[in-house]
């Protein structure tokens, strides 16, 4: 068996290396398919010790190359596998629907090919890129790095997650990635093409680690970037050299002077798009009269979806192992307690065979925005629907990563932009997962990687 997994070897300054120190990766099903090197807190200091002797490559050089990586990425055979191998192993390891696992990984692809173009909306104006360029003798501002070495500590729950660090390589840092055990073949496939394309060893390195380990790689690097829920937030909170991609929180908010039937579609996409897996999927939706119609209506729209394996085209669901998936809905009853379920905890769980499950879609009605449940985030399609008042204010709307908002009302509008809490607010007929390169999704990368400078010369 073991001729057959393959090899996720660390990717660092010298090349591939092989560990003692190995971890087999799964399938849902619990199948054995990868093996990866975890690599120990010698290696990492060392490794990003290396990265920092570097000067980053030229701008220009940066930009070429990570278009190159772009292709490779999107094209070639790495690792011995090529795109569509690769998207069907990490699907199946992942859990996350085929079609949703290829979709991302074409985005991925994109992100770097585009990665200079995404970090120019974040540019000041008023500053310069180079301090080469003429404005500068007259004195002004200069846009430069906080550091040189960026860490990641990426997430699992869908290729999607590397599209955003590339652009840290746009911008001259050297970034060490930490994939996440649950999904390390994108990592693992984006450092590869990335030194394909033309990248030095020192420039992006490829570092799986044990949880043990895995401070050491923040401790090194200048700067970093984590995934995770509640428990990760609060553990960086006082760390200004960590951001963390913490629970979306997503919501919607349709005000009485609006029909939610007009925007339906809207509400169901939002909540079961990618699976309900990404922190941008729809959590509670909120309505200015009574939601329990609209709450049938969402109900009636997500049973409707087929529990599918994860290879399987048509599916939508996400799929985990059936101790996993019955531990979830377990957590999810309980924490409902109190609310109406129109789909609830005890339909979550769909065995499709070989030991694993679909989750299928929950809906829970309430009877007031309890803060706690409506920011209760899971990663399948869960909703919370509940009634929503101007005493309410913006107290439900909080800690928000989106918020959609279909109302008519401009106050509100000014509300939930002045909210420092909320991070993104979308009018109208837009879902809450739209992303595009001049929309940050947490603000920009590029706020936390770059400061502005006084310069002047003559």
């Amino acid at each position: 068996m073991a001729a057959d997994l393959v090899l996720l070897d660390a990717l660092g300054p010298g090349g591939e290396y092989r560990t003692r120190n190995r971890e087999i990766v799964t399938t849902t099903a619990g199948v054995p398919v990868a093996e990866l090197s975890l690599v120990p807190p010698l290696y990492v200091s060392r490794t990003i010790a290396a990265q920092r002797k570097v000067a980053p490559l030229p701008a220009a050089e940066r930009e070429k190359t990570l278009a190159a990586a772009a292709e490779i990425f999107a094209s070639a055979e790495i690792g011995g596998l090529g795109f569509d191998t690769y998207v069907e192993l990490a699907s199946r390891i992942s859990g996350v629907p085929i079609a949703v696992t290829r979709a991302g990984a074409r985005a991925v692809a994109d992100a770097v090919a585009h990665a200079f173009d995404a970090v120019r909306p974040a540019q000041p104006t008023g500053a310069a890129r180079d301090w080469r360029e003429e404005r500068t003798r007259a004195g002004g501002a200069v846009w430069t790095r906080r550091g040189e070495v960026f860490a990641v500590h990426a997430a699992g729950n869908g290729p999607g997650v590397h599209g955003l660090w590339p652009q840290a390589l746009a911008l001259g840092y050297r970034v060490a990635v930490r994939p996440s055990r649950r999904e390390p073949l994108t990592g693992h496939r984006l450092v590869s093409a990335l030194r394909q394309a033309g990248f030095r060893y020192e420039d992006a390195v490829f570092l799986p680690t044990d949880h043990a380990c895995a401070d050491e790689i923040i401790r090194c690097a200048d700067l970093a970037m984590v995934y995770g829920g509640q428990d990760v937030v609060d553990k960086y909170a006082v760390d200004p050299t960590v951001m963390v991609n913490g629970p979306g929180r997503a919501k919607i908010l349709i005000t009485a002077d609006r029909d939610w039937r007009d925007h339906l579609d809207l509400i169901v996409d939002s909540i079961a798009n990618l699976g309900g897996m990404a922190c941008v999927n729809a959590t509670a939706v909120l309505y200015e009269g009574d939601p329990a119609p609209l709450a049938a209506a969402v109900a009636e729209k997500l049973a409707a979806i087929e529990p599918l394996p994860t290879e399987d085209e048509r599916a939508i669901l996400p799929t985990q192992p059936v101790e996993k998936a019955q531990a979830l809905a377990d957590y999810l009853a309980a924490k409902a307690a109190g609310t109406t379920a129109l789909l609830g905890a005890d339909q979550v769980v769909a065995a499709v065979g070989d030991g694993y499950a679909a989750l299928r879609p929950a809906v829970y009605l309430l009877t007031e925005p309890d803060v706690d449940k409506i920011n209760t985030e899971l990663a399948f399609p869960c909703v919370w629907v509940s009634p929503w008042s101007r005493a309410d204010g913006l107290v439900p709307l909080r800690k928000s990563l989106v918020v959609n908002v279909i109302t008519g009302d401009d106050d509100l509008i000014d509300g939930l932009l002045g909210d420092p809490t909320i991070s993104n607010v979308y009018r109208g007929n837009h879902p809450t997962y739209y992303g595009a390169p001049e929309i940050p999704h947490d603000g920009f990368l590029a706020d936390a990687l770059m400061r502005n400078k006084g310069f002047i010369r003559d």
